[in-house]
Protein backbone atom coordinates (compact mmCIF):
# COMPACT_ATOMS: atom_id res chain seq x y z
CA UNK A 1 0.00 0.00 0.00
CA UNK A 2 0.93 3.50 -0.15
CA UNK A 3 1.18 5.85 2.24
CA UNK A 4 0.14 9.61 1.82
CA UNK A 5 0.40 12.09 4.82
CA UNK A 6 -0.85 15.49 4.93
CA UNK A 7 -3.62 15.90 3.38
CA UNK A 8 -5.83 18.72 3.91
CA UNK A 9 -9.67 18.78 4.07
CA UNK A 10 -12.72 21.19 5.12
CA UNK A 11 -14.08 20.57 8.56
CA UNK A 12 -17.47 19.51 6.15
CA UNK A 13 -15.75 17.26 3.76
CA UNK A 14 -17.12 13.86 2.54
CA UNK A 15 -15.91 10.62 1.38
CA UNK A 16 -15.93 11.54 -2.13
CA UNK A 17 -13.93 14.67 -1.12
CA UNK A 18 -11.35 12.33 0.32
CA UNK A 19 -11.40 10.10 -2.76
CA UNK A 20 -10.99 13.03 -4.79
CA UNK A 21 -8.21 14.34 -3.12
CA UNK A 22 -6.07 10.72 -2.97
CA UNK A 23 -6.72 10.72 -7.01
CA UNK A 24 -5.51 14.09 -7.49
CA UNK A 25 -2.34 13.83 -5.50
CA UNK A 26 -1.33 10.28 -7.05
CA UNK A 27 -2.59 11.43 -10.39
CA UNK A 28 -4.13 8.24 -11.18
CA UNK A 29 -7.67 7.52 -12.99
CA UNK A 30 -10.68 6.82 -10.78
CA UNK A 31 -10.62 2.89 -11.81
CA UNK A 32 -6.60 2.38 -10.46
CA UNK A 33 -7.79 3.75 -6.89
CA UNK A 34 -8.70 -0.15 -5.05
CA UNK A 35 -9.57 1.12 -1.48
CA UNK A 36 -7.86 3.20 0.91
CA UNK A 37 -7.70 3.46 4.82
CA UNK A 38 -7.33 6.36 7.40
CA UNK A 39 -4.00 5.95 9.50
CA UNK A 40 -4.59 9.08 11.06
CA UNK A 41 -6.83 12.34 11.43
CA UNK A 42 -6.32 15.06 13.72
CA UNK A 43 -8.00 18.51 13.82
CA UNK A 44 -5.69 21.83 12.86
CA UNK A 45 -7.47 24.34 15.13
CA UNK A 46 -4.13 26.33 15.40
CA UNK A 47 -5.70 29.38 13.06
CA UNK A 48 -9.40 30.09 13.78
CA UNK A 49 -9.81 31.26 10.87
CA UNK A 50 -8.66 28.12 8.92
CA UNK A 51 -9.88 25.21 11.04
CA UNK A 52 -9.52 21.71 8.92
CA UNK A 53 -8.78 18.26 9.31
CA UNK A 54 -5.36 16.75 8.36
CA UNK A 55 -4.79 12.90 7.73
CA UNK A 56 -2.89 10.26 7.03
CA UNK A 57 -4.09 7.94 4.49
CA UNK A 58 -3.02 4.11 3.62
CA UNK A 59 -4.08 3.71 -0.58
CA UNK A 60 -4.28 0.37 -2.56
CA UNK A 61 -3.84 0.71 -6.10
CA UNK A 62 -3.27 -0.91 -9.24
CA UNK A 63 0.64 -0.51 -10.16
CA UNK A 64 2.13 0.62 -6.96
CA UNK A 65 5.61 0.97 -7.80
CA UNK A 66 5.36 2.56 -10.67
CA UNK A 67 3.28 5.65 -8.76
CA UNK A 68 5.70 5.82 -6.32
CA UNK A 69 8.45 5.77 -8.82
CA UNK A 70 7.08 8.52 -10.46
CA UNK A 71 6.20 10.32 -7.43
CA UNK A 72 8.85 12.66 -6.00
CA UNK A 73 7.13 13.79 -2.55
CA UNK A 74 8.19 12.76 1.27
CA UNK A 75 4.96 12.54 2.24
CA UNK A 76 4.18 9.59 -0.31
CA UNK A 77 5.84 6.83 0.47
CA UNK A 78 5.06 2.99 0.92
CA UNK A 79 3.24 2.08 3.89
CA UNK A 80 4.81 0.39 6.59
CA UNK A 81 4.21 -2.80 8.46
CA UNK A 82 3.10 -2.26 11.49
CA UNK A 83 1.07 -5.35 12.40
CA UNK A 84 2.01 -6.85 16.09
CA UNK A 85 3.71 -10.21 16.18
CA UNK A 86 4.59 -12.35 19.14
CA UNK A 87 7.07 -14.97 19.46
CA UNK A 88 7.43 -17.97 20.95
CA UNK A 89 11.37 -18.96 22.14
CA UNK A 90 10.95 -20.35 25.55
CA UNK A 91 11.56 -24.30 26.05
CA UNK A 92 10.93 -24.36 29.65
CA UNK A 93 7.92 -25.92 30.57
CA UNK A 94 5.34 -24.43 33.06
CA UNK A 95 4.81 -26.41 36.05
CA UNK A 96 1.85 -24.04 37.01
CA UNK A 97 -0.53 -21.67 34.73
CA UNK A 98 0.90 -17.78 34.94
CA UNK A 99 -0.73 -15.57 37.81
CA UNK A 100 -1.73 -11.75 36.74
CA UNK A 101 -3.05 -9.99 39.67
CA UNK A 102 -4.84 -7.10 38.33
CA UNK A 103 -6.91 -6.90 35.98
CA UNK A 104 -6.82 -3.65 34.96
CA UNK A 105 -5.33 -2.93 31.02
CA UNK A 106 -1.84 -3.92 32.54
CA UNK A 107 -3.06 -7.47 33.75
CA UNK A 108 -5.78 -7.44 30.82
CA UNK A 109 -3.31 -7.43 27.97
CA UNK A 110 -0.80 -9.97 29.84
CA UNK A 111 -3.25 -11.83 30.16
CA UNK A 112 -5.12 -11.44 26.48
CA UNK A 113 -1.91 -12.22 24.55
CA UNK A 114 -1.07 -14.67 26.95
CA UNK A 115 -4.33 -16.51 26.30
CA UNK A 116 -4.48 -16.08 22.85
CA UNK A 117 -0.82 -17.94 22.53
CA UNK A 118 -1.86 -20.81 24.56
CA UNK A 119 -0.34 -20.05 28.18
CA UNK A 120 -3.84 -19.87 29.90
CA UNK A 121 -2.92 -17.23 32.87
CA UNK A 122 -5.13 -16.97 35.88
CA UNK A 123 -6.20 -13.76 36.63
CA UNK A 124 -7.02 -12.85 40.45
CA UNK A 125 -8.90 -9.12 41.30
CA UNK A 126 -9.64 -7.88 44.55
CA UNK A 127 -12.62 -6.30 42.88
CA UNK A 128 -16.03 -7.35 41.68
CA UNK A 129 -16.27 -8.12 37.84
CA UNK A 130 -17.53 -4.98 36.16
CA UNK A 131 -21.21 -5.77 36.40
CA UNK A 132 -21.49 -5.75 40.22
CA UNK A 133 -18.75 -3.19 40.75
CA UNK A 134 -20.54 -0.70 38.77
CA UNK A 135 -23.41 -1.25 41.15
CA UNK A 136 -21.31 -0.78 43.91
CA UNK A 137 -19.50 2.53 43.30
CA UNK A 138 -22.60 3.62 42.58
CA UNK A 139 -23.72 3.11 45.99
CA UNK A 140 -20.58 4.62 46.71
CA UNK A 141 -21.33 8.30 45.13
CA UNK A 142 -25.46 7.88 46.35
CA UNK A 143 -24.74 6.43 49.60
CA UNK A 144 -21.43 6.99 51.35
CA UNK A 145 -21.23 3.25 51.34
CA UNK A 146 -17.42 2.19 50.96
CA UNK A 147 -16.07 -1.10 49.52
CA UNK A 148 -12.21 -0.82 49.84
CA UNK A 149 -11.82 -3.74 47.83
CA UNK A 150 -14.11 -2.55 44.62
CA UNK A 151 -14.36 0.95 43.99
CA UNK A 152 -13.02 3.59 41.22
CA UNK A 153 -9.22 2.19 41.99
CA UNK A 154 -10.33 -1.72 42.51
CA UNK A 155 -12.16 -4.26 40.21
CA UNK A 156 -12.46 -4.89 37.13
CA UNK A 157 -11.00 -3.13 34.73
CA UNK A 158 -8.73 -0.92 36.54
CA UNK A 159 -8.82 2.67 37.65
CA UNK A 160 -9.38 3.83 33.91
CA UNK A 161 -12.65 1.76 33.59
CA UNK A 162 -14.06 4.97 35.39
CA UNK A 163 -12.19 7.91 33.45
CA UNK A 164 -12.03 9.32 30.63
CA UNK A 165 -10.94 6.30 29.01
CA UNK A 166 -7.96 8.51 26.94
CA UNK A 167 -5.92 6.16 25.17
CA UNK A 168 -3.00 8.93 24.71
CA UNK A 169 0.77 8.05 24.55
CA UNK A 170 3.81 9.68 23.62
CA UNK A 171 5.56 6.11 22.95
CA UNK A 172 7.31 5.35 19.82
CA UNK A 173 6.35 2.32 19.40
CA UNK A 174 7.99 0.31 16.26
CA UNK A 175 6.84 -3.47 17.20
CA UNK A 176 3.04 -2.77 16.34
CA UNK A 177 2.18 -3.09 20.21
CA UNK A 178 0.08 0.22 20.29
CA UNK A 179 -1.86 -1.26 16.87
CA UNK A 180 -2.43 -4.66 18.89
CA UNK A 181 -3.89 -2.52 21.50
CA UNK A 182 -6.36 -0.41 19.65
CA UNK A 183 -7.37 -3.16 17.66
CA UNK A 184 -7.76 -5.55 20.40
CA UNK A 185 -10.40 -2.56 21.81
CA UNK A 186 -11.99 -2.15 18.70
CA UNK A 187 -12.48 -6.17 18.27
CA UNK A 188 -14.15 -5.55 22.03
CA UNK A 189 -16.33 -3.29 20.91
CA UNK A 190 -14.75 0.39 21.28
CA UNK A 191 -15.84 2.94 18.13
CA UNK A 192 -13.30 1.97 15.71
CA UNK A 193 -12.31 5.61 14.63
CA UNK A 194 -9.88 5.15 17.99
CA UNK A 195 -7.75 3.42 15.12
CA UNK A 196 -6.28 6.78 13.37
CA UNK A 197 -8.30 10.23 15.46
CA UNK A 198 -5.64 12.01 17.19
CA UNK A 199 -6.23 11.98 21.06
CA UNK A 200 -8.54 8.71 21.00
CA UNK A 201 -10.89 8.10 24.06
CA UNK A 202 -13.50 4.94 24.91
CA UNK A 203 -15.37 6.77 27.39
CA UNK A 204 -16.22 5.02 30.48
CA UNK A 205 -19.61 3.70 29.76
CA UNK A 206 -18.60 2.07 26.41
CA UNK A 207 -15.25 1.10 28.30
CA UNK A 208 -17.24 -0.94 30.70
CA UNK A 209 -18.71 -3.05 28.16
CA UNK A 210 -14.97 -3.86 26.16
CA UNK A 211 -14.18 -5.11 29.41
CA UNK A 212 -17.02 -7.48 29.77
CA UNK A 213 -15.52 -8.64 26.11
CA UNK A 214 -12.25 -9.23 27.12
CA UNK A 215 -12.54 -10.86 29.68
CA UNK A 216 -15.33 -13.67 28.26
CA UNK A 217 -12.56 -13.80 25.09
CA UNK A 218 -9.82 -14.18 27.51
CA UNK A 219 -11.97 -17.27 29.03
CA UNK A 220 -12.44 -18.62 25.82
CA UNK A 221 -9.27 -18.82 25.14
CA UNK A 222 -8.47 -20.80 28.06
CA UNK A 223 -7.59 -17.88 30.67
CA UNK A 224 -9.35 -17.90 34.25
CA UNK A 225 -10.28 -15.15 36.50
CA UNK A 226 -10.62 -14.88 40.43
CA UNK A 227 -12.75 -12.02 41.61
CA UNK A 228 -12.74 -10.87 45.32
CA UNK A 229 -9.12 -12.26 45.57
CA UNK A 230 -6.47 -10.56 47.49
CA UNK A 231 -2.66 -11.02 47.14
CA UNK A 232 -1.22 -11.45 50.89
CA UNK A 233 1.89 -13.03 50.22
CA UNK A 234 4.25 -14.74 48.88
CA UNK A 235 6.19 -18.11 49.32
CA UNK A 236 9.29 -17.82 48.22
CA UNK A 237 12.38 -20.26 48.52
CA UNK A 238 16.33 -19.79 47.29
CA UNK A 239 15.25 -16.07 46.10
CA UNK A 240 13.00 -18.55 43.54
CA UNK A 241 8.66 -17.60 43.72
CA UNK A 242 7.58 -20.46 44.41
CA UNK A 243 3.77 -20.12 45.58
CA UNK A 244 1.41 -17.19 46.58
CA UNK A 245 -0.94 -16.73 49.20
CA UNK A 246 -4.29 -14.84 48.81
CA UNK A 247 -7.01 -13.67 51.00
CA UNK A 248 -4.43 -14.43 53.67
CA UNK A 249 -5.79 -18.07 53.53
CA UNK A 250 -5.38 -20.11 49.95
CA UNK A 251 -1.98 -21.17 48.88
CA UNK A 252 -1.95 -20.76 44.76
CA UNK A 253 1.05 -22.87 43.45
CA UNK A 254 2.69 -20.36 41.18
CA UNK A 255 6.52 -19.72 39.45
CA UNK A 256 5.34 -16.77 37.19
CA UNK A 257 3.70 -14.51 38.69
CA UNK A 258 2.70 -10.33 37.01
CA UNK A 259 2.27 -8.14 39.25
CA UNK A 260 -0.31 -5.45 37.11
CA UNK A 261 -1.52 -4.20 40.90
CA UNK A 262 -2.39 -0.64 39.75
CA UNK A 263 -1.10 2.30 41.62
CA UNK A 264 -3.47 2.25 44.44
CA UNK A 265 -2.57 -1.20 46.24
CA UNK A 266 -0.69 0.17 48.88
CA UNK A 267 -1.51 -2.26 51.24
CA UNK A 268 0.11 -4.97 48.36
CA UNK A 269 2.81 -2.57 48.28
CA UNK A 270 3.49 -2.91 51.73
CA UNK A 271 3.55 -6.64 51.53
CA UNK A 272 5.81 -6.28 48.08
CA UNK A 273 8.08 -4.42 49.97
CA UNK A 274 9.18 -7.19 52.18
CA UNK A 275 10.51 -9.43 49.44
CA UNK A 276 11.22 -7.07 46.59
CA UNK A 277 13.37 -4.20 45.54
CA UNK A 278 11.13 -0.91 46.00
CA UNK A 279 12.22 2.78 45.86
CA UNK A 280 10.09 5.84 45.89
CA UNK A 281 9.80 7.97 42.88
CA UNK A 282 8.51 11.75 41.95
CA UNK A 283 4.72 12.39 40.90
CA UNK A 284 2.35 14.98 41.62
CA UNK A 285 -0.50 16.35 43.52
CA UNK A 286 -3.10 19.06 43.12
CA UNK A 287 -6.85 19.81 42.53
CA UNK A 288 -9.64 19.30 39.69
CA UNK A 289 -10.63 22.28 38.24
CA UNK A 290 -14.31 22.71 36.04
CA UNK A 291 -15.42 25.23 33.78
CA UNK A 292 -18.24 24.96 31.30
CA UNK A 293 -17.52 22.96 28.32
CA UNK A 294 -18.81 25.47 25.86
CA UNK A 295 -16.31 28.45 26.98
CA UNK A 296 -13.13 25.85 26.20
CA UNK A 297 -15.14 25.20 22.91
CA UNK A 298 -15.17 29.00 21.86
CA UNK A 299 -11.28 29.43 23.13
CA UNK A 300 -9.94 26.39 21.28
CA UNK A 301 -12.28 26.82 17.89
CA UNK A 302 -13.58 30.04 17.77
CA UNK A 303 -16.97 30.70 16.69
CA UNK A 304 -17.01 27.41 14.76
CA UNK A 305 -19.70 24.98 16.51
CA UNK A 306 -20.50 21.44 16.01
CA UNK A 307 -17.23 20.31 16.33
CA UNK A 308 -16.14 17.36 18.90
CA UNK A 309 -15.95 18.79 22.46
CA UNK A 310 -12.43 20.55 22.75
CA UNK A 311 -9.58 19.41 25.39
CA UNK A 312 -6.64 21.12 26.39
CA UNK A 313 -3.13 20.16 27.81
CA UNK A 314 -1.11 23.05 29.67
CA UNK A 315 2.09 23.52 31.27
CA UNK A 316 3.96 25.88 33.22
CA UNK A 317 6.91 26.11 35.71
CA UNK A 318 6.86 27.52 38.99
CA UNK A 319 10.17 27.61 40.36
CA UNK A 320 11.68 24.59 40.63
CA UNK A 321 8.16 22.56 39.94
CA UNK A 322 5.88 21.40 37.27
CA UNK A 323 2.42 22.49 36.92
CA UNK A 324 0.12 20.87 34.34
CA UNK A 325 -3.12 19.77 33.23
CA UNK A 326 -3.51 15.73 33.83
CA UNK A 327 -7.02 13.40 32.35
CA UNK A 328 -8.17 16.40 31.03
CA UNK A 329 -12.24 15.42 30.67
CA UNK A 330 -14.01 16.97 28.22
CA UNK A 331 -17.92 16.83 28.61
CA UNK A 332 -17.40 15.04 31.80
CA UNK A 333 -17.63 14.45 35.67
CA UNK A 334 -15.76 15.02 38.72
CA UNK A 335 -16.11 12.08 40.85
CA UNK A 336 -14.72 11.00 44.28
CA UNK A 337 -12.28 8.29 43.86
CA UNK A 338 -11.69 7.31 47.08
CA UNK A 339 -10.35 3.51 48.28
CA UNK A 340 -9.73 3.82 51.95
CA UNK A 341 -11.88 4.54 55.08
CA UNK A 342 -11.76 8.10 56.25
CA UNK A 343 -9.21 9.29 53.33
CA UNK A 344 -10.90 10.64 50.21
CA UNK A 345 -8.91 11.01 46.93
CA UNK A 346 -11.03 12.91 43.19
CA UNK A 347 -10.83 11.87 39.66
CA UNK A 348 -12.98 13.07 36.02
CA UNK A 349 -14.96 10.63 34.24
CA UNK A 350 -16.23 11.36 31.28
CA UNK A 351 -19.02 9.27 28.88
CA UNK A 352 -17.84 8.34 24.97
CA UNK A 353 -20.11 11.50 23.64
CA UNK A 354 -18.59 13.60 26.52
CA UNK A 355 -22.20 15.37 26.40
CA UNK A 356 -22.18 16.93 29.92
CA UNK A 357 -22.00 20.82 30.78
CA UNK A 358 -18.73 20.71 32.23
CA UNK A 359 -15.07 20.33 31.45
CA UNK A 360 -12.72 19.21 33.81
CA UNK A 361 -9.02 18.44 34.51
CA UNK A 362 -6.50 17.64 37.23
CA UNK A 363 -4.15 20.65 37.72
CA UNK A 364 -1.28 18.93 39.55
CA UNK A 365 2.71 19.73 40.90
CA UNK A 366 5.40 17.61 40.61
CA UNK A 367 6.75 16.21 44.12
CA UNK A 368 9.94 13.82 45.03
CA UNK A 369 11.57 12.79 47.66
CA UNK A 370 12.54 16.53 49.35
CA UNK A 371 8.79 16.58 50.43
CA UNK A 372 7.95 13.11 51.33
CA UNK A 373 11.30 11.41 52.66
CA UNK A 374 13.53 9.03 50.76
CA UNK A 375 11.93 5.58 52.02
CA UNK A 376 10.11 3.59 50.00
CA UNK A 377 6.72 3.74 50.72
CA UNK A 378 7.07 7.35 51.69
CA UNK A 379 5.27 9.20 49.23
CA UNK A 380 2.46 6.58 49.98
CA UNK A 381 2.26 8.38 53.59
CA UNK A 382 2.52 11.60 51.95
CA UNK A 383 -0.64 10.86 49.95
CA UNK A 384 -2.59 9.68 52.70
CA UNK A 385 -1.79 12.91 54.95
CA UNK A 386 -3.56 14.51 52.65
CA UNK A 387 -6.34 12.23 51.51
CA UNK A 388 -6.79 12.22 55.55
CA UNK A 389 -6.97 15.74 55.76
CA UNK A 390 -9.51 16.21 53.05
CA UNK A 391 -11.73 13.79 54.96
CA UNK A 392 -11.56 15.31 58.16
CA UNK A 393 -12.05 18.86 56.79
CA UNK A 394 -16.08 17.90 55.00
CA UNK A 395 -16.41 14.56 57.13
CA UNK A 396 -16.32 12.42 54.19
CA UNK A 397 -17.43 14.58 51.04
CA UNK A 398 -16.05 16.12 48.37
CA UNK A 399 -14.29 19.45 49.37
CA UNK A 400 -15.51 22.28 47.10
CA UNK A 401 -14.20 25.84 46.60
CA UNK A 402 -14.67 28.67 44.00
CA UNK A 403 -10.99 29.58 42.91
CA UNK A 404 -11.88 33.13 44.15
CA UNK A 405 -11.90 32.25 47.22
CA UNK A 406 -9.50 29.76 47.02
CA UNK A 407 -7.07 32.32 46.10
CA UNK A 408 -8.49 34.70 49.70
CA UNK A 409 -8.33 31.55 51.93
CA UNK A 410 -11.83 32.00 52.79
CA UNK A 411 -14.72 29.12 52.52
CA UNK A 412 -17.29 29.77 49.20
CA UNK A 413 -20.84 30.34 50.31
CA UNK A 414 -22.46 29.48 46.52
CA UNK A 415 -21.57 28.77 43.40
CA UNK A 416 -21.70 31.23 40.42
CA UNK A 417 -22.61 30.73 36.58
CA UNK A 418 -20.49 27.02 36.66
CA UNK A 419 -22.25 24.45 38.42
CA UNK A 420 -21.19 21.32 40.13
CA UNK A 421 -21.07 17.86 37.89
CA UNK A 422 -19.94 15.13 40.21
CA UNK A 423 -20.48 11.80 41.31
CA UNK A 424 -20.60 11.85 44.83
CA UNK A 425 -21.86 14.29 47.23
CA UNK A 426 -19.77 17.37 48.07
CA UNK A 427 -19.25 20.19 50.45
CA UNK A 428 -17.80 23.62 50.57
CA UNK A 429 -14.23 23.91 52.83
CA UNK A 430 -10.85 25.62 52.30
CA UNK A 431 -8.73 23.30 50.14
CA UNK A 432 -5.54 25.55 51.39
CA UNK A 433 -6.09 23.46 54.75
CA UNK A 434 -5.68 20.62 52.96
CA UNK A 435 -3.07 20.81 50.30
CA UNK A 436 0.67 21.97 51.46
CA UNK A 437 1.25 25.71 51.07
CA UNK A 438 3.80 25.32 48.04
CA UNK A 439 1.32 23.32 46.30
CA UNK A 440 -1.43 26.29 46.65
CA UNK A 441 1.13 29.11 45.66
CA UNK A 442 2.41 27.17 42.36
CA UNK A 443 -1.49 26.07 41.77
CA UNK A 444 -2.52 29.43 41.63
CA UNK A 445 1.00 30.58 39.62
CA UNK A 446 -0.57 28.21 37.23
CA UNK A 447 -3.75 28.27 36.82
CA UNK A 448 -3.16 32.38 36.46
CA UNK A 449 -0.83 31.46 33.89
CA UNK A 450 -3.15 29.12 32.05
CA UNK A 451 -5.39 32.64 31.61
CA UNK A 452 -3.20 33.74 29.19
CA UNK A 453 -3.85 31.15 26.77
CA UNK A 454 -7.31 29.69 27.69
CA UNK A 455 -9.56 32.85 28.25
CA UNK A 456 -11.38 32.74 31.37
CA UNK A 457 -9.34 29.83 32.70
CA UNK A 458 -8.61 31.58 36.53
CA UNK A 459 -12.31 33.34 36.59
CA UNK A 460 -13.47 34.07 39.61
CA UNK A 461 -16.43 31.43 39.75
CA UNK A 462 -14.46 28.48 38.12
CA UNK A 463 -14.46 25.46 40.70
CA UNK A 464 -12.23 23.22 42.51
CA UNK A 465 -11.95 20.24 44.19
CA UNK A 466 -9.44 18.31 46.51
CA UNK A 467 -6.96 16.23 46.01
CA UNK A 468 -5.60 14.74 43.66
CA UNK A 469 -3.13 12.53 44.64
CA UNK A 470 -3.15 9.41 42.62
CA UNK A 471 -1.49 11.06 39.26
CA UNK A 472 0.61 8.36 39.04
CA UNK A 473 2.61 5.22 41.18
CA UNK A 474 4.65 6.98 44.30
CA UNK A 475 6.72 3.62 44.02
CA UNK A 476 8.48 1.75 41.40
CA UNK A 477 9.49 -1.88 41.97
CA UNK A 478 12.85 -2.86 39.97
CA UNK A 479 12.88 -5.41 37.67
CA UNK A 480 15.82 -6.53 34.96
CA UNK A 481 16.70 -6.79 31.71
CA UNK A 482 14.38 -9.67 31.28
CA UNK A 483 11.40 -7.86 33.29
CA UNK A 484 11.60 -9.81 36.38
CA UNK A 485 12.58 -8.40 39.96
CA UNK A 486 15.13 -9.59 42.62
CA UNK A 487 13.04 -12.55 43.17
CA UNK A 488 13.11 -14.69 40.10
CA UNK A 489 9.35 -15.43 38.44
CA UNK A 490 8.41 -12.15 39.64
CA UNK A 491 7.50 -9.43 37.09
CA UNK A 492 6.56 -6.37 38.07
CA UNK A 493 4.26 -4.49 35.35
CA UNK A 494 2.62 -1.14 34.80
CA UNK A 495 1.85 1.57 36.02
CA UNK A 496 1.48 0.43 39.77
CA UNK A 497 4.47 -0.95 39.22
CA UNK A 498 6.03 2.50 38.07
CA UNK A 499 6.68 1.59 34.56
CA UNK A 500 3.35 3.65 32.42
CA UNK A 501 1.13 5.92 33.12
CA UNK A 502 -2.55 5.68 31.49
CA UNK A 503 -4.52 3.03 30.04
CA UNK A 504 -2.49 2.08 26.60
CA UNK A 505 1.55 2.41 28.08
CA UNK A 506 -0.46 -0.01 30.93
CA UNK A 507 -1.64 -1.55 28.09
CA UNK A 508 1.97 -2.02 26.12
CA UNK A 509 3.67 -2.80 29.75
CA UNK A 510 1.52 -6.12 30.18
CA UNK A 511 2.06 -6.93 26.65
CA UNK A 512 6.15 -6.99 26.69
CA UNK A 513 5.48 -9.33 29.98
CA UNK A 514 3.51 -11.64 27.86
CA UNK A 515 6.77 -11.53 25.44
CA UNK A 516 9.09 -11.71 28.58
CA UNK A 517 7.35 -14.50 29.58
CA UNK A 518 7.31 -16.66 26.45
CA UNK A 519 11.09 -15.88 26.11
CA UNK A 520 11.74 -19.00 29.14
CA UNK A 521 8.56 -20.91 28.97
CA UNK A 522 6.75 -23.05 25.99
CA UNK A 523 2.98 -22.52 26.45
CA UNK A 524 0.52 -24.87 28.52
CA UNK A 525 0.11 -28.14 27.15
CA UNK A 526 -3.49 -28.71 25.97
Amino acid sequence: MIRIRQIKLKLNHSEKDIKNKIINILKINDNELLNYKINKQSLDARKKDNIHYVYEIDVSVKAENKILNKIKNKDILKAPDESYHFEIYGNKVMTSRPVIVGSGPAGLFCAYVLAENGYKPLIIERGEKIESRVQTVNDFWEKGILNENSNVQFGEGGAGTFSDGKLNTLVKDKFGRTKKVFETFVSCGANPDILYVKGPHIGTDVLRKVIINMREKIINMGGEFHYNTTLTDLIIKDNVLNGIIVNNNKKIPCETLVLATGHSARDTFKMLSNYLKVENKPFAIGIRISHKQEMIDKNQYGNITGLPPASYKLTHKAGNRGVYSFCMCPGGFVVNASSEKEKIVINGMSNHKRDEENANSAIVVTVDNNDFGNNPLDGIKFQRTIEKKAYNITNGLIPVQLYKDFKEKKVSTEFGNIKPVFKGKYAFADINKILPDYICESLIEGIEDFDKKIKGFSADDVIIVAPETRTSSPIRIIRDENYQSNIKGIYPCGEGSGYAGGITTSAIDGIKIAEAIAKVYKKQPD
